[in-house]
């Protein structure tokens, strides 16, 4: 795929910090930056050395590993590498590697180097980027709001100091809050302050707790970002931060709150998993999924990245899982992989998942090793899995059911089945079986199972058919007037179901051009882009459909990240009153692209503008 200056132009003024720049800079810009394509599993640069630029994806995904090889992040379209070296001293301090084909834009160095010097936006965006790397880039770019507790615990002033401490033992806390009846904020009293102004100075149990508190009072407001709140605990040396609108109190931050949330990241949670004995311990690393999903989300990360690092953590359970297993039961008797589907095979978990797997066994397996040992393999992790919070399926689609836990020969008959007589079952078992993605154990017992699948499949058109009518069935939320159609009863009454009808449309629309264009991947995102490349899609209409599709699952996103913040459990269902009037229009124009899309490939076009 060549670029032209004008696509790479589109592509920089929709890209932080580049959009920040004039026109003419922009223009400048995407005529310096070389064009550079990587096929899959090939080096793009090795730890030490000589840097060509600033390289940024626009195609295809990137492994940056650190000096000793250990993964260190997952990189994929819009995301930027190499400013580390280039900030220091132009060799690189990690080593870059394609995993799958890949468009990479690269900036030569005297220009990186000319706009740090030239423009602050610029410089600003890398020089935060640089410190990021070692020193919390989280609390950087995360609001106070989301770091505070909500609904902190709080007294009257006339509260006696014996009262006070008796609460705060009860609910484990350090700090009570004084406010009004009206939630005005007047002061704050602390354990500290029990000890140096009530035990040290022998006063009555029966003070007041308006005598001891600290009255005048360092506050920040909603607005104010993480290192606000460091920053201030450092200089002021408190450890309790109260969080107001104007004078009302809506939240409070402390030490404790600032340490849990850096301490929080994928890296030490697969470190964790990895080193765990049992399903137990692993359970207490999975618990943190939802801050670590609250974390991502504020601080702004795609949400691509943000599912990608939550499935590395399924991944990783399930592998130590398999491992144990082996401990536990002995050597598998024949090779066999262990496969995902549903959202974790297509890299897109959320604060919400169950499991969906399968086994793939050797065509020399006995039927007394499958099962015996391998049917005690899949319960061992099927049931470690629901105790890490992966819960059981509901639809029985695992690797403990014995349907899904076949030699080699048994899946290529049940595809072949499927291919040449697609009823209902058949439609619904490929649009999981399509999704595929191997975890653990011989990868080549998929290969050529794939391969051979999807290009008998392309070839069926009867069954392409089945699947493009399949893929319809599940419709954007949109009314005649195309506004935004809500579940009109029930527990969810008047909200979206933004899987079910906001990402699912989609996953369903990838799935398809996966299928005719024989595209491997099964991440929906990266089969839109190659359905893009290969001309599947129009270059305008695939672009729609990809900022369509980001702005679906960002929302998303973002409503189960604004439950955790209140300390419920994420679900799907968004209720659009929440959104505001803009946020609703955007959100119902995305809507508008992928039921269009819909539309067209229903009627045998599969193109979009």
């Amino acid at each position: 795929m060549s670029l032209s200056i004008d696509q790479i132009l589109r592509f920089l003024k929709s890209l932080h910090p580049y959009d920040a720049l004039s026109h003419e800079v922009q223009e400048r810009l995407a005529a310096r930056f070389e064009i550079q394509k990587a096929e899959a599993g090939t080096h793009i640069y090795k730890f030490g050395d000589q840097l060509p630029g600033l390289f940024v994806v626009y195609e295809g995904s990137v492994k940056i590993r650190d000096e000793n090889s250990v993964i260190v992040s997952h990189l994929v379209h819009r995301n930027t590498f190499g400013e580390r070296g280039l900030l220091k001293d132009g060799t690189a301090a990690t080593s870059a590697q394609a995993d799958e084909a890949s468009i990479l834009l690269v900036l030569p160095p005297t220009e990186f180097r000319r706009l740090m010097d030239e423009h602050q936006a610029f410089s600003r965006f890398f020089e935060r980027a640089r410190k990021s790397a070692t020193r919390g880039r989280d609390l950087a770019t995360s609001s106070a709001e989301t770091l505070m507790a909500r609904n902190p615990i709080t007294c009257l002033p006339d509260t006696t100091v014996q009262e006070a401490a008796r609460v705060m033992r009860d609910r484990h806390i350090s700090s009570l809050c004084v406010t009004d009846p009206d939630e005005t904020l007047l002061g704050i009293a602390t354990t500290r302050d029990l000890a140096g102004k009530v035990l040290a100075e022998g006063r009555s149990v029966a003070t007041p707790v308006s005598e001891i508190m600290t009255s005048k009072l360092l506050t920040l407001p909603r607005s104010a970002i993480g290192t606000d709140v460091l920053h201030l605990m450092m200089e002021k040396r408190i450890g309790h931060v109260p969080i107001v609108e104007g004078q009302r109190l809506v939240g409070i931050v402390t030490q404790t709150d600032l340490t849990r949330f850096q301490a929080v990241s994928s890296a030490d949670m697969v470190g964790q998993i990895t080193r765990a004995k049992t399903a137990e311990e692993m359970a207490a690393v999975t618990a943190h999924i939802p801050q670590l999903l609250l974390q991502l989300v504020a601080a702004g990360s795609p949400h691509e990245v943000v599912t990608r690092l939550i499935t590395d953590i399924a991944d990783t359970a399930t592998r130590r899982l398999l491992s144990l297993a082996e401990e536990k039961l002995g050597p598998s008797p024949v090779p066999y992989l262990w496969l995902a589907c549903g959202s974790q095979g297509r890299q897109e978990q959320t604060g919400v998942s169950d499991q969906d797997n399968c086994l793939f066994l050797d065509d020399a397996v006995s039927e007394q090793d499958r099962d015996g040992y391998f049917a005690d393999l899949a319960a061992f992790v099927c049931t470690g899995l629901n105790t890490c919070g992966y819960v059981f399926c509901p639809g029985d689609m695992m690797a403990t059911n014995p349907r899904w836990r076949q030699p080699v020969h048994v899946w290529q008959e049940y595809f072949r089945g499927w291919i040449e007589k697609p009823d209902p079952e058949a439609q619904m078992l490929s649009s999981v079986m399509f999704d595929l993605r191997p975890i653990g154990g011989h990868a080549q017992l998929y290969a050529s199972t794939q391969e051979g699948t999807l290009k008998a499949a392309a070839a069926n058109s009867i069954f392409v058919a089945h699947m493009v009518s399949n893929s319809l069935k599940h419709n954007p939320p949109l009314n005649l007037l195309r506004g935004l159609a809500t579940i009109r009863s029930g527990e969810h009454k008047n909200s979206v179901d933004m899987k079910l009808n906001g990402v699912v449309p989609i996953v369903d629309l990838a799935r398809i051009y996966a299928l005719q264009g024989q595209i491997t991947g099964v991440n929906t995102k990266m089969r839109l882009l190659e359905a893009r490349a290969n001309g599947q899609l129009s270059q305008s209409g695939g672009s729609d459909l990809l900022d369509a599709y980001d702005l679906i699952a960002e929302t998303r996103l973002l409503h189960q990240a604004g439950l955790i913040k209140l300390g419920q459990k994420p679900d799907n269902f968004l209720q659009p009153s929440t959104l505001s009037d803009f946020e609703r229009s955007h959100l119902r124009d995305a809507f508008v692209v992928v039921k269009t899309m819909q539309s067209s490939i229903g009627h045998g076009r599969g193109m979009l503008g």
